[in-house]
């Protein structure tokens, strides 16, 4: 029953918004103007003016009350859609600063994975100067090394002849 019930109220809104657009359009205008035309003529056929004008005001008094009821029903459903519209917008809103938030979170990340690359090139630049410095002081200990070696086999040497004598 309700199914039907909407479906009749959906028949009836598209009735009323054809009525709306006809009634705009210049062929109403035209249409109108031609049946005001032909209704006082029909004075001169002998119909008297006082019915012409009753018929003609009745006539015209429940057009504006239709016309009047189709114009509201128009305007509730574009108000309807409106409405969908803004709750729409209101969720792309919502949307939009659940994104920023994101976007905002991420850049905070980026921020601090930046900070950290800063703070690994460094340690690695440290660590290239403490190993070069290593590598120097290695040279120096290898080189003192070397000379005291050299020193040691002259002392055999040394020690070697003085034991042959």
């Amino acid at each position: 029953m309700q199914r039907f019930k909407k479906k009749s109220l959906d028949n009836i809104e598209k009735v009323a918004l054809k009525a709306t657009r006809f009634i705009g359009s210049t062929e109403s205008l035209i249409i109108h103007t031609i049946l005001f035309i032909v209704s006082f003529l029909l004075y001169f056929f002998g119909i008297p003016f006082e019915e012409i004008l009753l018929v003609v005001t009745t006539i015209v008094s429940l057009e504006a009350i239709y016309l009047s009821i189709f114009i509201q029903m128009s305007v509730n459903r574009q108000s309807r859609k409106l409405h969908a519209v803004a709750r729409d917008v209101d969720e792309i809103q919502e949307d939009v600063e659940e994104i920023q938030k994101d976007v905002d979170e991420i850049q905070k990340d980026v921020d601090e994975i930046q900070e950290d690359v800063e703070e690994i090139q460094e340690d690695d630049e440290n660590e290239e100067k403490e190993e070069k410095k290593e590598d120097e002081m290695l040279a120096r200990i290898e080189d003192t090394l070397g000379k005291l070696i050299e020193e040691i086999i002259e002392l055999k040497k040394q020690q070697n002849t003085i034991n042959k004598k």
